[in-house]
């Protein structure tokens, strides 16, 4: 699906973007689309959780940040080979909590988080018409009592998921531009 956005004024250094959000909030379509739409390298979480971690969830057991620590790691390290690799990328994670960005920002100090933000009740809705994935919708609760927002330090931005996601990759290039090559 090709979209009207143009990137020739976005940085010159490799972006490394981080979608991220509470489960059912549209972070995997929203990120292949902006991948697409910036030819850039796309990686899902989910595919880094180790089988115990999946287990864990599909049970409908909230995971804590010891079965989180191997998990924001690998996906740490693939954000770090992009940008070593100077392709950059763009990867979904919940990465709920302040201090688990920071885990990605250590491996990828110029990482971007676009944070998707929905009410709980659209989110919940769109988790009922889910199928084929291991997240139960009765984790939904603990994400949102874990969700720190974004703070002041953190680059990144959030969007409201209400418009359609391709308003959304417009919207998020739109908030890319300004975001100069020196992203550390």
């Amino acid at each position: 699906m090709a979209l009207s956005v143009e990137n020739h004024d976005l940085p010159q250094a490799p972006l490394t973007i981080v979608v991220m959000g509470v489960s059912g909030v549209g972070k995997t379509t929203l990120a292949r689309l902006l991948a697409d739409c910036l030819d850039l390298p796309f990686a899902e979480a989910d595919d880094f959780h180790p089988a115990a971690n999946i287990a864990k969830m599909s049970a409908g057991i909230p995971l804590g940040d010891d079965d989180r620590a191997p998990w924001l790691r690998a996906i740490g390290a693939w954000l770090r080979e992009r940008t070593e690799a100077g392709t950059g990328g763009v990867v979904t994670c919940s990465a709920l909590k302040h201090r688990y960005r920071d885990a990605l920002r250590a491996a990828c100090p110029g990482a971007f988080f676009l944070h998707l933000s929905g009410g709980h009740e659209l989110v919940v809705d769109r988790l009922s018409h889910r199928t084929g994935h291991f997240m139960p919708s009765s984790l939904l609760d603990s994400q949102y009592a874990a969700l720190e927002p974004l703070e002041a330090d953190e680059r990144g931005t959030v969007l409201d998921v209400g418009p359609t996601p391709e308003e959304l990759v417009e919207m998020a290039v739109a908030q890319l531009r300004p975001v100069n090559g020196d992203l550390a």
